[in-house]
């Protein structure tokens, strides 16, 4: 054991001395518009580099639950894809090698990042270090097709025991436990950070934090919140310390993503290796109630955690991750956030916001927290989610924010934009950690409006009983003038000019199935204002008939259709319908 030991703490001394400059110019050599000069961040060997005190949005992502420490071997990784599936591989090739669903997760995450997130400049690495760490690039890759865990990897239960006391926010549906909140899946979330932080990686319609390619799309948002800039040291350490508020786990996570930097290959899933080393070696172990569920657990055989570089202070594996990582303070000393009474709104404008689809809401919503005699209260955490069946984000592109208290007791969110769906959502505010009572927003999205609409055509729209009209109807939207881009638009075969209903007889539109429809909604213009209809048709009525195109703002069109057992006949243009605004 001591000679085992030995060894460890050579490789600490070897990997993280390199790790965070190294890290530094992976994730500038990946920023828009790198060159390859040298990364001012970069610090001179010998020189100690301070660590950023962590911020959150809401605690951390694992709740500080225990991880693995393996470090990653002396020699640069190898290449060597000969293993076969079921087949435990070496220690270089295991360590080197990542899981190809779980790479391939990964990977995909980065590009989606770097196209929703650019500012971000999230290395793909930095995922495969956390995963890593967290369960072993999910247990060596026992996964299946569609990237779910063959069984769940759940974490101890967070009972205070020599970790963190999380009680159960999720009623046990993810981690089988309805007294404490356990860590789930690949990249060991817990249940409250999951609520808001899960995606949905695989296009299945749902965020199973048991699914690798969920569980790395939410790291990688949740590594990429607050506006933090991967490329630069300071964030990048923030972001990891956000994950797990450990000293140790950032120098750990740094050497994993030095390593994987060097080079790194895939192997069949199931066959990468497992780490055997974790973070709560030392601690006693608690029982866990049993689940619903078979699952295997997260980490394995004891050893010694890794040390800490000499006189930087690491907080205790315990250290509580629910709902802020500020440190505990002692008993019976009130925190600033055990005086707030309640959350009030800082102005006098009212709660109701609107903004037009696809803008951003002019007036930022805030909370001040005051005590029970109207007293303000600063640094207190504030958290803000968005709720409703809207695309409203703040920016940024998240759904959820925490923001402190400045000294006047106010935190204000992060602008709000409206997103391209219309209708209403809520925005709440609460305090982290404490059950005071909190204060709500309404706000509203209306449509992009169109104050025009007029045919591009002058070309008469004749058709025979039963027949197919030749051509389809296109539209031109403006709003001021300007071509009205993205408004939605409905079109309605009507039974007359003063009767706008649909008809029940007469020219029709087909629906997927191939059936007969006479209003058509979802339709919207293009970025010149343009909408094409799809192609109607004809039934066994002969007779003039009106096809009525609006939009929201007032915009409308109406368009003659001639059924005639004639109209083969007729070829010549007629006047184009009057457009009325």
């Amino acid at each position: 054991m001591a000679a085992h030991k030995g060894r460890r703490l050579r490789k600490t001394a070897a990997t993280t001395a390199a790790a965070a400059l190294a890290v530094a110019a992976l994730s500038a050599s990946q920023a828009p518009g790198a060159t390859g000069a040298s990364d001012p961040l970069q610090t001179s060997a010998g020189q100690s580099t301070p660590v950023p005190e962590a911020s959150s949005a809401d605690g951390n992502a694992t709740g500080n639950s225990p991880y693995y420490t393996d470090l990653p071997p002396l020699n640069s990784p190898v290449p060597s894809p000969s293993s076969t599936i079921g087949t435990p591989v070496s220690r270089g090739e295991g360590e080197a090698g990542i899981p190809a669903t779980v790479l391939d997760a990964y990977q995909k995450a980065e590009a989606e990042l770097r196209a929703s997130k650019p500012g971000c400049n999230l290395p793909w690495q930095l995922l495969a270090a956390i995963g890593k760490v967290e369960s072993g690039q999910a247990r060596g890759g026992r996964v299946t097709a569609d990237g779910t865990t063959i069984s769940p990897i759940i974490g101890p239960q967070l009972d205070g025991n020599g970790f963190a006391l999380i009680k159960d926010t999720d009623h046990g549906a993810y981690d089988g436990n309805s007294s404490y909140d356990q860590a789930i899946g690949p990249m060991q979330f817990i249940p409250s950070t999951w609520a808001w932080a899960g995606r949905d990686g695989n296009g299945d319609g749902k965020a199973d934090p048991n699914n690798v390619y969920d569980a790395a799309l939410a790291a990688g948002h949740y590594l990429c919140r607050n506006g933090w800039d991967l490329s630069t040291e300071r964030d990048l350490h923030r972001a990891i310390l956000s994950y797990n508020n450990s000293t140790d786990y950032l120098n750990l996570v740094l050497s994993w993503v030095d390593y994987y930097r060097k080079g790194t290959h895939s192997v069949p899933d199931g066959s990468g290796g497992v780490p055997t080393h974790r973070s709560d070696d030392d601690l006693p172990r608690t029982s866990m109630p049993a689940a619903p569920h078979t699952a295997e657990p997260t980490h394995s055989k004891p050893a010694k955690p890794a040390n800490p570089p000499k006189g930087t202070p690491s907080p205790r594996p315990g250290t509580p991750g629910s709902p802020s990582p500020e440190p505990t303070p002692p008993a019976g000393t009130p925190t600033p956030s055990d005086t707030v009474d309640h959350l009030v709104s800082p102005d006098l404008d009212g709660t109701e916001l609107t903004a037009t689809a696809g803008d951003a809401f002019e007036r930022r919503i805030g909370a001040r927290a005051v005590t029970k005699d109207g007293k303000s209260v600063a640094k207190v955490r504030v958290r803000f989610t968005i709720s409703g069946d809207t695309d409203a984000t703040f920016t940024g592109g998240e759904r959820v924010a925490t923001i402190a208290t400045d000294a006047k007791g106010i935190a204000l969110a992060p602008q709000l934009l409206a997103g391209e769906k219309a209708g209403t959502f809520q925005v709440t505010s609460v305090v982290v950690g404490h059950p005071a009572k909190g204060v709500g927003y309404t706000a509203t999205v209306t449509p992009r409006p169109a104050d025009k609409l007029v045919r591009t055509s002058d070309t008469a729209l004749t058709c025979t009983p039963g027949g197919e009209f030749a051509g389809q109807v296109q539209v031109k939207a403006t709003y001021k003038g300007a071509p009205a881009a993205k408004v939605g638009a409905t079109a309605t075969l009507i039974k007359s000019a003063a009767n706008p209903t649909a008809n029940i007889a007469g020219p029709y539109f087909k629906d997927a199935n191939g059936r007969p429809v006479r209003t058509l909604t979802g339709l919207t213009t293009d970025a010149d204002g343009l909408v094409t209809l799809p192609k109607l048709y004809a039934d066994l009525f002969s007779g003039t008939y009106l096809l009525r195109v609006t939009t929201p703002g007032g915009g409308s069109v109406t368009v003659e259709l001639k059924v005639s057992v004639l109209a083969s006949a007729s070829a010549s243009p007629s006047p184009s319908p009057s457009a009325s605004s």
